[in-house]
């Protein structure tokens, strides 16, 4: 299979995750084991395969940013990086819809931060604490009120 196709598969698998967290106030055990579960560790795979399957043509590394600009020039690490952040923004969406729902959050203040965890992933993840901040900081002033 060619790394086009790979890519490809690769993004409908994410997409069915994201897909579960927007209907996981209807189907919220399903959307845990889906999202945060299953699929995560089948795009984990995927990477890890990447990983170990000998590349003919790698160059770059981690040490300088000119290194790791080489070495995401070649198809194949592209690929594997492209899936790290595919696995991982979604578990954190998975994780964003479990804790929202643990602590009482509406979906609905959670929901618009889902695209930004997708697109943006450290900035979704800090738009979710802010959130909770406020929310647990107006909560716990209601009650001491």
């Amino acid at each position: 299979m060619d790394f086009e196709t790979l890519f490809s598969i690769a993004g409908l698998i994410a997409m069915l995750g994201w897909l579960c967290l927007l209907l996981s106030p209807l189907i919220p055990k399903w959307a845990d084991w889906i999202a945060g579960m299953v699929l995560p560790i089948t795009l984990s795979l995927g990477y890890v395969v990447l990983l170990v399957v000998p590349s003919s043509d790698s160059a770059g590394g981690f040490g300088t940013l000119a290194d790791v600009m080489v070495l995401f020039s070649y198809e194949q690490a592209a690929l594997a990086g492209w899936i790290h952040f595919l696995a991982f923004d979604l578990f954190i969406g998975a994780w964003v819809c479990r804790a929202a729902r643990s602590e009482g959050v509406s979906f609905w203040l959670v929901a618009p931060c889902l695209p930004v965890v997708f697109l943006f992933g450290p900035a979704g993840f800090i738009a979710v604490q802010v959130i909770r901040a406020v929310r647990n900081r107006t909560f716990k002033a209601t009650i001491s009120a």
